[in-house]
C-alpha cells in the first residue's frame, strides 16, 4: 500500500470517473486503474463499484476512502512537523480565490510570493463561493480566498482586509451628479449585476434592499459573468452597477470620475482566507496571508471595518 494509491482512490471518490479522476493527478488512465486494482488485490476488497455510472464506493470502499483522509491528513502533518523543524516553507498549495477578487488581487501578491518561496508550488483556481467551500470540505483545494463572515460549520475564516463598495454610473445617468450616494438612491431598473451564484451580488440585493422592489416597469434586465462586463455594460446604456475597491485601482481617470462613494459609514466586503479546521500546513497559509497583506493598497490595509454587508439573506 502506498500514498499515492491512498490519493488515486480520494481522486476516483471525488471525480467518480476513472479517467477524470487520472487527468486530475497528472497520469494516464490505465496506471491509475492499475494502482487501484493492485491496492483491492492487496485488501482483498472491491473499492469501487464500476458497473455504475458515475461510479460509486462499495460499503466496504466508503470505510477504506474514509480512513485514506485521515492517512494522508497525517501525512501532511508529519511533514508540516519536518518543515517547521528546518523552518522551510516549502510543498504544494492548492487555493481557490473567487472570480470577483482573482483578477484584481491575484496579479497583486503571486509574483512577489513565488520569487520569495521558489520551493513553494502553488495551484491556483477559480472558484465561486458554494462551490470553493465543497472542494474544501472535499480536500480538493488547501485554502480558499473569499468574501466572509460565512459562519459554515468546520471552516475556519481569517479576515485579511475590508474593501469599499463603490456606485459606477453611466454618464448619463442622475446620479454622477450627486457627491454621496444612498442606497435608497440606487434606481433597481437601472441596476446592472452579477449573475446568480455570485457572493457580491447578493451583498448588493442585501444593501439596495432589491427583495423589497419591483422589477415591474423595466425593459431591459441584464446579469454579467464578470466586473469587466459590468463596466462595459454601465459604459454603454444609462445604467449603474456597484464594485468592489480593488476593482477601480486600475481604472483610467475618466472612468474613475465616474464612481461615487456611498454616504458613511461605508459599505465594505470583508476578504478573508478559509481552510478546513484540520488543516495542517498553516506555514504555507501565514506566508501568503503576509504576501497578500505586504503588497495590497494602502488604502485597503487602512480601511475599517465600518458596515459590513451581509452575504446572506
Amino acid at each position: 500500500m502506498t500514498f499515492t494509491q491512498l490519493e488515486y482512490i480520494l481522486s476516483v471518490n471525488i471525480h467518480r470517473h476513472f479517467a477524470k479522476a487520472a487527468e486530475s493527478c497528472h497520469i494516464t488512465q490505465p496506471t491509475l486503474s492499475m494502482q487501484i486494482q493492485k491496492l483491492e488485490e492487496e485488501l482483498a476488497v472491491k473499492i469501487f463499484d464500476r458497473s455504475k455510472q458515475p461510479v460509486v464506493p462499495t460499503i466496504a470502499g466508503e470505510e477504506i476512502i474514509e480512513q485514506a483522509r485521515k492517512i494522508l491528513a497525517e501525512k501532511d502533518v508529519l511533514l508540516e512537523m519536518i518543515s517547521s523543524k528546518k523552518d522551510l516553507i516549502k510543498g504544494e498549495l492548492k487555493v481557490g480565490v473567487i472570480p470577483t477578487l482573482a483578477p484584481y488581487l491575484l496579479p497583486l501578491f503571486i509574483p512577489p510570493f513565488t520569487k520569495k518561496y521558489p520551493q513553494v508550488r502553488l495551484h491556483v483556481i477559480e472558484l465561486t463561493t458554494t462551490t470553493l467551500i465543497k472542494q474544501l470540505r472535499e480536500g480538493q483545494i488547501d485554502m480558499g480566498i473569499l468574501v466572509t463572515p460565512l459562519n459554515e460549520k468546520g471552516i475556519k475564516e481569517d479576515p485579511l482586509f475590508y474593501e469599499e463598495m463603490l456606485v459606477y454610473t453611466s454618464s448619463k445617468n442622475k446620479l454622477l451628479k450627486k457627491s454621496f450616494i444612498l442606497s435608497k438612491d440606487i434606481d433597481p431598473n437601472k441596476l446592472l449585476l452579477l449573475e446568480e451564484g455570485h457572493c457580491f451580488r447578493s451583498q448588493i440585493i442585501n444593501l439596495c434592499e432589491l427583495r423589497k422592489h419591483s422589477y415591474g416597469g423595466t425593459h431591459f434586465e441584464y446579469e454579467a459573468g464578470s466586473l469587466e462586463t459590468l463596466r462595459r455594460m454601465v459604459d454603454a446604456s444609462d445604467g449603474i452597477t456597484i464594485l468592489p475597491e480593488l476593482a477601480t485601482f486600475d481604472m483610467n481617470e475618466k472612468d474613475k470620475q465616474r464612481l461615487r462613494h456611498f454616504r458613511s459609514p461605508a459599505p465594505v466586503r470583508e476578504v478573508g482566507i478559509v481552510t478546513h479546521r484540520d488543516f495542517v500546513k498553516r506555514k504555507l497559509v501565514n506566508a501568503i496571508k503576509q504576501a497578500i497583506l505586504e503588497n495590497i493598497p494602502i488604502k485597503l490595509r487602512s480601511n475599517g471595518k465600518k458596515y459590513i454587508v451581509p452575504i446572506n439573506a
